[in-house]
């Protein structure tokens, strides 16, 4: 054996005397925690890793450990400060001292915290999401979505046990309008590792029956406020955005925004706040009804008593028009009958004027006007004889007078010449 050579216990322990005489006591490091856990005694065991930023594999890696009692006092000063459990995942700045042990090999101590760090990672994070999905177009696509007036069927994604829950049903239930809200539970662990692919499972359900409701409500509560990392991711953020129905985020807490917040449609405090923003969106849309269903009543009043009023008017036109045109029918049917009474009378007076001309005429032609002025008329039994051709020997004729009668019997018949007759003529 050479005198340099060295056992395994020798050489680690000059190790650690090397790394406690060259190295300060402590150092701030900046890491990301990794499979944190606790053992029965309360000690706190862990591994520190960076990662690639690029490629995100790690590039260095680390034991380290954190004794119950520092553990207690950080580990609550830390939450408070973040509302962040210590957990696996967070990138921190860790105050350690670099241990190295004969049998447990190179190791880090951790002797304080900077929770402002951690702060600023959740918030470089949540932001570098946020820059995604507005460079991807989709950040306020559900905040765009119209929630229907009458929003009363809900899908709700929360976990059943949770008091949360129960808190939203019984809002909703006791509601002072009496509104019917209409809720279906889709189970979903809100809390712990599993909670981003079971709420992302949740929405696929909802999606699938999403023609039978107005929106969904995503609500949890009486949880502890150190289980938000999921809230904050990229696969949970971008199907809520892209989602088809308004989504109402109610994850109990206020002093955070998650990104689930910022590209939900509306963001309550809690699920009793997602509660009475439905019932505050319906009880508006119901005062709006019923303010139109008053101003249609007042209006269709104010028009029947418009139109009343106005057939009122248009009656008593119609009856005045009414009397003017029977006087004025009146007037020329009076007018007309007059007319018509004057050409009677005209009409009258000529027929009594020829009447009485035609009288007068035959008074002067009568046989017996005639026999006044000396001219006599034959005839023979009863008919008029007016040529001697009429005549016969022998016959018996009557000779009218005017002031009598003669009957003689003829004895002979003596034609006149023509001579003579034109001389009478």
């Amino acid at each position: 054996m050479t005198e340099d050579s060295f056992s395994l216990t020798e050489l680690n322990r000059r190790v650690k005397d090397a790394i406690r005489d060259h190295l300060p006591e402590s150092y701030w490091l900046r890491a990301e925690t990794s499979d944190v856990r606790l053992n029965q005694n309360g000690h706190c065991y862990l591994e520190f890793v960076e990662k690639d930023a690029e490629k995100q594999h790690i590039v260095a890696k680390a034991r380290g450990m954190i004794w119950s009692n520092v553990f207690q006092m950080l580990s609550a000063y830390f939450e408070a400060e973040t509302g962040q459990a210590f957990t696996s995942g967070l990138n921190v700045l860790v105050r350690v001292m670099v241990d190295f042990h004969e049998l447990y090999g190179y190791s880090l101590t951790v002797v304080d915290i900077e929770p402002s760090f951690t702060l600023g990672e959740i918030a470089r994070s949540r932001q570098q999401v946020l820059r995604q999905l507005e460079e991807e177009g989709v950040l306020t696509l559900n905040r765009e979505l119209e929630l229907p007036e009458l929003a009363q069927r809900i899908a709700v994604i929360s976990s059943p046990t949770a008091a949360g829950y129960g808190d939203f049903c019984d809002q909703l239930a006791r509601n002072p309008g009496g509104f019917a809200f209409y809720t279906k539970l889709f189970p979903a662990i809100m809390q712990g590792e599993r909670s981003e692919s079971s709420i992302i499972e949740a929405l696929e359900q909802v999606f699938r029956y999403s023609h039978l409701f107005d929106a969904v409500a995503i609500i949890r509560g009486g949880g502890a406020t150190s289980d938000l990392s999921c809230f904050d991711s990229y696969a949970l953020a971008v199907n809520v955005a892209q989602f088809p129905l308004p989504v109402v985020s109610g994850i109990g807490h206020e002093r955070d925004v998650t990104v689930l917040d910022h590209v939900a449609h509306t963001r309550a405090k809690t699920p009793t706040a997602v509660a009475e923003f439905f019932i505050g969106h319906i009880t508006r849309t119901a005062t709006e009804l019923t303010d139109l269903e008053e101003r249609l009543f007042n209006r269709t009043r104010s028009i029947l008593q418009e139109e009343a009023s106005q057939l009122h008017l248009l009656t008593k036109e119609v009856v005045h028009l009414s009397l003017l045109l029977v006087q004025k029918e009146r007037a020329e049917v009076q007018q007309i009958s007059d007319a018509m009474r004057h050409l009677l009378k005209q009409l009258m007076q000529s027929q009594l004027h020829y009447v009485e001309s035609r009288e007068q005429y035959l008074r002067m032609v009568s046989p017996a006007n005639i026999l006044k002025r000396g001219y006599t008329l034959t005839t023979r039994q009863g008919r008029i004889i007016t040529s001697l051709q009429a005549l016969l020997p022998d016959d018996v004729i009557e000779t009218h007078f005017r002031d009598g009668v003669a009957t003689s019997v003829v004895s002979a018949l003596r034609s006149e010449p023509e001579t003579e007759k034109n001389e009478k003529s």
